[in-house]
C-alpha cells in the first residue's frame, strides 16, 4: 500500500505545463503594461507636438506672416492635433501657448514658446 502511494506522489507528471502557463502570464503581464507606457508616453508627446505647432503658428500669426490673431490661430491648431488651447499670451512676436490633452482620464499638458532669438 505505501508502495503504490509512493509512486502516485513522486509522479511529476504536468507541473512542466504548470510552470510553463505561469510563465506565459508573466511575460503577457510584463508586455501588457509597456504597452500602456508607451500609449501614455505617445500621448504626452502628441500633447508636446500640438503645443509646439501651436506656438509656431501663433508666433507667425503675430509677425504677420499668416491671418489672423495669434491666439486664435493657435487654438485652431492645437484642436486640429487633437488638443486645446488652455493659455496664450503674445508678447510682440513671442507667443507662449499651453495645451491640454488628457489620456485615459488622466490630464497631460505642456507649454511652449515661439517668436525670433532674443
Amino acid at each position: 500500500m505505501t508502495a503504490r502511494l509512493r509512486t502516485r506522489f513522486d509522479d511529476d507528471g504536468g507541473a512542466g505545463a504548470v510552470l510553463a502557463l505561469a510563465l506565459v502570464m508573466v511575460v503577457v503581464t510584463i508586455g501588457l503594461s509597456g504597452v500602456a507606457v508607451a500609449s501614455a508616453l505617445t500621448a504626452r508627446q502628441r500633447v508636446v507636438g500640438a503645443a509646439d505647432l501651436a506656438a509656431l503658428a501663433a508666433a507667425d500669426a503675430a509677425s504677420g506672416a499668416i491671418g489672423g490673431a495669434p491666439c486664435d490661430v493657435a487654438a485652431s491648431v492645437a484642436r486640429g492635433n487633437g488638443a486645446r488651447l488652455t493659455g496664450c499670451d503674445s508678447d510682440g512676436l513671442v507667443v507662449s501657448v499651453t495645451v491640454a490633452g488628457s489620456f485615459a482620464g488622466i490630464p497631460i499638458a505642456a507649454r511652449s514658446r515661439a517668436g525670433p532669438p532674443e
